[in-house]
């Protein structure tokens, strides 16, 4: 009777241990619903507290009010990822749920980690997965199913605008999210070698269930843009295939039909592959089909992370051995381009499987609308234009300074690792300065910020005085890339062109006309050469010479009355 009861006790913790239900919401559901936050959350809680290869972390606060979880999955049950590091191993990234409308990915890494978990599927031992279960939280929590109008399943889904309307996807760089300050600080914590950022796409209809945006190679560029192009990619096309799936990149189209082929997308750094490339990562985001059923959706997510994980261990070495070179480079690289053209003269050929399109009245307009006939499916080869070249070249300094006033970006730059001290004392330094000579600036309201675009600027060496406490950035770390874009106010997504520094374009000194009139005669008289310039200028604008404004206004601008913060850009370069 003894060993009977022993025996039973021993079949009720082994129920209650090793029978939990770990099925997903996605399938009891049939595929049709994906979990709420809440219920994402609850998951993986029991799910870490199951198996102890698995741990999940709070890190940072995000708009929602909620800390943004990262769920670790480590075959030895090392969580520390200094540790993994030593031990040789690499580390997988995985971001979901950042358009919370295209939930793919939330369902698709559940799925996966259970499986690992539970030994369904081996995860390679030199790789480790650090997985950010729902990155926009705020928008997970506003559930409808009227969100994405176009896309099929599943039945509600959360909106693409966070906590404070924010689309995430373009705030990697300025940051005004604390999601994206979370996820600044998981990225540098995790300095991942391999970056997925799942998501759902838009635009044409066609046959493939799953498309690939890469970071753009020669953005990425030397080494790593090369072996992310030409080997990388392919094994994944290869491994894909494999799988029963033909992945296609990213229908980078928004005209009429993609048959004719596309250029492929630059991301730049606002964007989760470009922000990764700055600190040198293969960074992809994958683009599931909006037409598609749900199920095939989750299960090409689930099927392409896979295929990143297998080349990852199988490539281990090389991916180790390539992102070491590019960092070290990185740290003495003396010229650094801001922006990038595509090169219409150079493409690749792929194997579009679309369908024929037409036109027909629309029953809203009565006019001719676009659509896709499904019976008329198509294989043909497309171009698609993949290379770019660099441009706008700007040497590195030796280092920038930062009056601590400018507390906003030096806060970004400590959160996102970059290396910098603090002046000890009252200091005069030559420096190199920029002025901001001309600047177009958007008309209406992006994310948060009427962006600077065309910026223009002339360079100068001054001495300026520092004050203790000023911030002094060597430029020889592994930060390099990542400061140039952000600090040059030329780069196309620098901390200028998100207004960072507006303040210095409006001015805060000034004059009375009345008054300033009778101490600018006295000025040219004592200055020829002023009055030299101001009758050239004259000579040479009628509209200048006809406004007696603009002319005290040279003068002005010309004096040691002049206000010298106006328009000269405050982060100062140290050269030698």
């Amino acid at each position: 009777m003894r060993t009977l009861c022993s025996l039973l006790i021993l079949s009720c913790l082994a129920l209650s241990s090793y029978g939990q239900d770990f099925t997903t919401k996605y399938e009891r559901t049939n595929s049709r619903e994906t979990v709420t936050y809440q219920e994402c959350i609850a998951y993986y809680q029991r799910l870490v507290k199951r198996y102890p290869q698995l741990q999940m972390k709070t890190i940072g606060q995000t708009d929602s009010g909620y800390p943004l979880h990262l769920v670790i999955l480590s075959p030895d049950k090392d969580f520390s990822f200094e540790s993994v590091r030593r031990k040789n191993k690499r580390i997988i990234l995985i971001n979901n749920g950042i358009h919370p409308g295209e939930p793919d990915g939330i369902d698709a890494s559940m799925l996966l980690l259970r499986d690992f978990a539970e030994g369904k599927k081996k995860l390679p031992a030199n790789v480790v997965l650090a997985v950010i279960p729902i990155y926009n939280i705020g928008g997970s929590l506003n559930r409808s199913p009227y969100y994405r109008v176009d896309q099929n399943g599943p039945a509600e889904f959360g909106s693409r605008g966070n906590a404070q309307n924010l689309d995430l996807n373009r705030d990697f760089i300025k940051a005004d999210s604390r999601n994206a300050r979370a996820f600044q600080q998981i990225y540098q914590m995790t300095d991942p070698d391999v970056f997925i950022d799942n998501h759902v796409s838009n635009g044409a209809d066609y046959q493939h269930i799953m498309t690939l945006l890469s970071t753009q190679h020669n953005k990425l560029g030397g080494p790593m843009g090369a072996f992310l192009h030409d080997t990388f990619e392919p094994a994944l096309y290869k491994k894909m295939k494999e799988k029963g799936y033909d992945l296609i990149p990213y229908v980078n189209h928004f005209g009429n039909t993609p048959d004719s082929g596309w250029v492929a997308y630059a991301d730049g750094p606002r964007y989760s592959s470009g922000y990764t490339t700055l600190f040198h990562t293969f960074g992809f985001v994958p683009e599931t089909h909006m037409l598609k059923p749900y199920k095939q959706r989750v299960e090409s997510t689930y099927a392409l992370m896979e295929c990143f994980i297998s080349f990852t261990s199988e490539n281990s070495a090389r991916i180790k051995q390539l992102r070491e070179q590019t960092k070290q480079a990185v740290k003495t690289q003396q010229q650094f381009p801001l922006s990038w053209e595509p090169d219409m003269s150079r493409y690749d050929l792929f194997t579009f499987k679309g369908y024929a399109a037409g036109r027909k009245p629309s029953e809203v307009s009565g006019l001719p609308r676009l659509y896709y006939d499904r019976n008329r499916p198509y294989e043909r080869q497309i171009r698609i234009y993949n290379h770019f070249k660099e441009g706008s070249f700007v040497s590195k300094p030796e280092a920038y300074i930062i009056p601590q006033g400018w507390w906003a970006v030096t806060e970004l730059l400590q959160n996102n690792g970059v290396e910098m001290r603090r002046l000890e004392r009252d200091t005069t330094i030559e420096v190199e300065t920029y002025k901001i000579e001309d600047y177009k600036t958007a008309q209406r309201p992006y994310e948060k910020h009427y962006l600077h675009s065309g910026v223009k600027v002339s360079a100068s060496k001054q001495k300026i005085k520092f004050l203790k406490g000023d911030h002094y950035i060597p430029m020889n770390q592994v930060a390099n890339r990542y400061l140039m874009e952000t600090l040059e106010p030329t780069g196309g997504d620098s901390f200028f062109a998100w207004n960072f520094f507006d303040a210095i374009l409006g001015q805060k000194e000034g004059y009375s006309t009345y008054v300033f009139e009778d101490t600018a005669g006295e000025f040219l008289r004592n200055h020829p050469e002023v009055k030299k310039e101001l009758e050239k200028r004259r000579a040479e604008d009628s509209t200048f010479a006809s406004s007696a404004q603009a002319q005290l206004n040279f003068v002005y601008r010309s004096s040691p009355w002049n206000e010298p913060g106006f328009m000269r850009y405050p982060v100062f370069r140290v050269v030698r």
